[in-house]
């Protein structure tokens, strides 16, 4: 019998963070080669495989990445390390000057050659972590915050969290030292007064 692998898709955030190389000096198709080995890759592989790949496209999308990814670094809320190349291509562009060149040819002929140019886009989106939920639009609080919160976000919340946690120690001790001087109060408040005389000795 033979097993079918079924491999589950990760759930990627709505945010996406684009960044373009327009009239590129390369032709769609030879771009295209490097467009499909990227797409689909986390930003770290796909730089490391940019990094080490003879095309000439690898070098162009190279660039365009790291500005997707330092669009996507300008959001606080957005982990570096966890964004994905969602879409990249290479669309066709105009010829240089717009017209054709000519060589010569054989028996003084011109022979007509065209230098394409191209539009690189490279596309990137963060993989959401397992059971969290997909952020809504900029304008509205995220999912995640409470009407209460009034859409903190959750930088500010750990941030709040860590003060809390400090505070409380020093807290602590303060409320234990009140409740001390609050018992020795009640004590002396409550202490019988002696009615015996200098010299009397108890029976």
């Amino acid at each position: 019998m033979s097993t079918v692998m079924t491999t589950s898709t990760p759930m990627l955030s709505e945010k996406q963070f684009t960044a373009r190389h327009r009239f590129a000096h390369i032709t769609a198709r030879k771009a295209r080669y490097v467009a499909d080995l990227i797409r689909g890759r986390s930003v770290n592989e796909a730089l490391e495989l940019l990094q080490f790949t003879p095309n000439r496209g690898a070098a162009f999308y190279n660039k365009v990445l790291r500005s997707a990814v330092a669009n996507a670094s300008l959001d606080e809320d957005v982990n570096i390390n966890r964004l994905v190349v969602s879409e990249c291509r290479a669309d066709d562009g105009p010829l240089l000057q717009g017209r054709l060149r000519y060589r010569p040819g054989p028996q003084g002929r011109a022979m007509p050659y065209a230098r394409r140019l191209s539009h690189l886009t490279v596309r990137v989106s963060e993989i959401l972590e397992e059971g969290a939920s997909p952020r809504r639009s900029i304008d509205g609080p995220e999912s995640g915050a409470s009407e209460e919160s009034g859409g903190v976000t959750a930088t500010k919340r750990a941030a709040r969290s860590s003060k809390q946690k400090k505070r409380a120690p020093a807290a602590k001790k303060a409320a234990k030292s009140k409740a001390k001087k609050a018992d020795g109060a009640s004590k002396k408040a409550h202490k019988k007064p002696s009615h015996k005389k200098d010299g009397e000795k108890e029976a």
